[in-house]
């Protein structure tokens, strides 16, 4: 699948069940661009989850805490529409131990990862809405 914001090749997966009413419109996979995190519905998400370290090597190795920060730092393109679903999924992350803010911030020094936000200014903002 390409990817419509950037054309590159789309990583489809399949969004856990105990994650999937964190994203829009609840979908059973996904599609997300390794270059600029576009997020879209995919009807091929195949049956398990993907290896996400061909998005990032700083994602946890645990595919399920990494599905969720996947799927909560794509949302972050539009923080007022999604604050609840990243806020859960951040919930999410933390609860297996890792810290979401620290990958935030790994991801924003990745030099392959372009999205068409500023993940620090999102960070920030986000940090802003949590107190």
């Amino acid at each position: 699948m390409e990817c419509p914001e950037c054309g590159d090749e789309a990583l489809p997966f399949v969004v856990p069940p105990e994650l999937r009413e964190h994203v829009p419109s609840s979908p059973e996979s996904v599609a997300i661009c390794p270059t600029c995190l576009s997020l879209e519905p995919s009807e091929d998400g195949g049956t398990e989850l993907t290896d996400f370290s061909t998005v990032s090597d700083v994602l946890p190795d645990d595919r399920e805490t990494a599905a969720a920060m996947v799927l909560a730092t794509a949302l972050m393109s539009s923080l007022a529409r999604n604050r609840r679903h990243i806020e859960a999924l951040f919930d999410h992350v933390e609860a297996t131990g890792v810290d979401p803010l620290l990958v935030l911030d790994r991801l924003a020094d990745d030099p392959d990862l372009r999205p068409p936000f500023n993940i620090d200014q999102r960070r920030e903002q986000l940090l802003q809405l949590r107190d």
